[in-house]
């Protein structure tokens, strides 16, 4: 560091209410470290905000000492761009408040939380919006990309619930946004990812769900994945939004309800969730009884909040992360193929493809509503290469990417910025189709230097 900006770290403490954190601090490894391990970086300086002027603070200093900025919300997104090397990170992690009006059915979260910090506040009042399946994500890079789970068949993509968001651009200018308020700037955050600002706030809308749901799964021997997948997806077709099932092809875990030598055998898994009346329920996830021979299930009324952590054991932090992924409006025969020969050489116990169902309710906004582009994917696929060691990271990436070549010409266009890679980037105007141009345009008015860089970036 030169004495300038030794002389502005200083003054930096001063502004804010938060933390500076330095490369000497001994907190400095814990605070720098991210969910995916294959990302190692040193920023010159993490500033821990305790509220949204200390962002505004931050951002100046980058500016003003023309330093790359990262912006960390719970760190958990696969390309690891909210760390950068000798820059400034914002770190939003200790933002993690939130408020529920129950009576206006309203949440207002800040930055930093988890969608377990968000699920937990809003089931004390019996409410929900769609969010993800790992209850550790952060609820700012999730909306900020698109956002989908469980609830996403009844109510939408979690853009589609944000009513509004509190805003911090790069000029430090602070700007509240909405349908009716800064409308140009509210249509690219549903979507543009961090690209054109720090959002300090967001005001979702909350639906009636819970507090218990029926929810459970059931697991299938690998060597049945063809009868499963092609009865699954005729079943899809006619199933009612208030149920949404996924499939998850990976090793089976020690789960308990699973025989010991099941264990570490590749499986095919159904993963049910019904929000709805539960006899009603069980009446309508019957047929998936008749798929295979399972080798055992688990299905059955839980809360909400215990079903959304279900998966967090297989997504813990530390290991090392690859993903890609597809949209599709369909699933062909070829897609199918390719997703069980794949699923057969899987090359960690931890690698796992999964089948997300999204096929309702954001069908129906219209593809110009946001920036979230392509409403007629009705499915996700997202291959999710996972493994410890870096010794096997060029095993596993090659799998990961054959796996998305041999699946692609089954695809619909574009992709979903959330699962993209930091290698990517390539894929950003796909991801956003005939929107581009205007994200563009909006891009060169809130952010014509481009600070908000290190994310899918929009160029101006």
């Amino acid at each position: 560091m030169t004495t300038l900006l030794n002389k502005t770290i200083e003054q930096l403490k001063t502004s804010v209410k938060g933390h500076v954190v330095l490369p000497d601090d001994p907190r400095y490894d814990e605070v720098r470290e991210i969910w995916n391990a294959m990302i190692d970086r040193k920023p010159a300086v993490i500033v821990q905000c305790a509220e949204a002027d200390d962002v505004a603070q931050a951002i100046a200093f980058a500016r003003e000492n023309k330093l790359e900025l990262s912006i960390r919300g719970a760190g958990h997104n696969i390309a690891g761009n909210a760390v950068c090397d000798n820059g400034v990170m914002i770190d939003l992690s200790t933002m993690t408040n939130v408020r529920i009006d129950a009576q206006k059915r309203r949440a207002y979260v800040e930055p930093g939380a988890t969608l377990a910090d968000f699920d937990q506040a809003a089931q004390v009042h019996g409410l929900a919006t769609p969010v993800g399946i790992n209850s550790t994500t952060g609820i700012a890079g999730l909306t900020l990309g698109g956002g989908f789970g469980w609830l996403t068949r009844k109510y939408g993509l979690t853009i589609d619930n944000l009513v509004s968001a509190a805003v911090i651009t790069a000029d430090g200018n602070k700007f509240r946004t909405g349908e009716t308020e800064n409308a140009d700037l509210f249509w690219a955050l549903r979507g543009g990812g961090g690209n054109f600002g720090v959002v300090t706030e967001f005001e979702f809308a909350l639906h009636p769900v819970g507090p218990e749901v029926l929810a459970g799964l059931l697991v299938f021997p690998l060597s049945q994945a063809n009868q499963v997948l092609t009865q699954y997806r005729k079943f899809a077709e006619s199933a009612p939004e208030e149920l949404n099932v996924w499939v998850v092809l990976r090793k089976a875990p020690p789960l308990p309800f699973l025989p010991e030598t099941v264990h570490g055998k590749e499986v095919i898994v159904l993963a049910v969730f019904y929000i709805g009346d539960l006899a009603e329920g069980e009446r309508l996830i019957e047929p998936l009884r008749s798929f295979g021979d399972a080798y055992g299930e688990h299905i059955g009324t839980q809360p909400y909040v215990q079903w959304q952590q279900a998966f967090d054991p297989l997504l813990t932090r530390g290991a090392r992360n690859y993903w890609k992924s597809h949209n599709f409006i369909e699933l062909h025969d070829g897609a199918l193929a390719a997703i069980v020969e794949f699923a057969g050489k899987l090359p960690s116990p931890q690698c796992e493809i999964f089948i997300g169902c999204i096929a309702g309710a954001s069908n129906r906004v219209s593809a110009e509503a946001t920036a979230y582009y392509h409403r007629d994917a009705k499915f996700v696929l997202n291959v999710h290469g996972r493994w410890d060691d870096a010794e096997q990271d060029e095993m596993g990436i090659a799998w990961a990417r054959e796996f998305f070549q041999a699946s692609a010409p089954y695809a619909s266009a574009g992709a979903y910025v959330n699962f993209m890679t930091e290698e990517e980037g390539d894929r950003v105007t796909a991801a956003y189709g005939s929107n581009y141009d205007r994200l563009v345009q909006i891009k060169q008015w809130y952010d014509p230097k481009n600070i908000f860089h290190l994310n899918q970036n929009i160029r101006p």
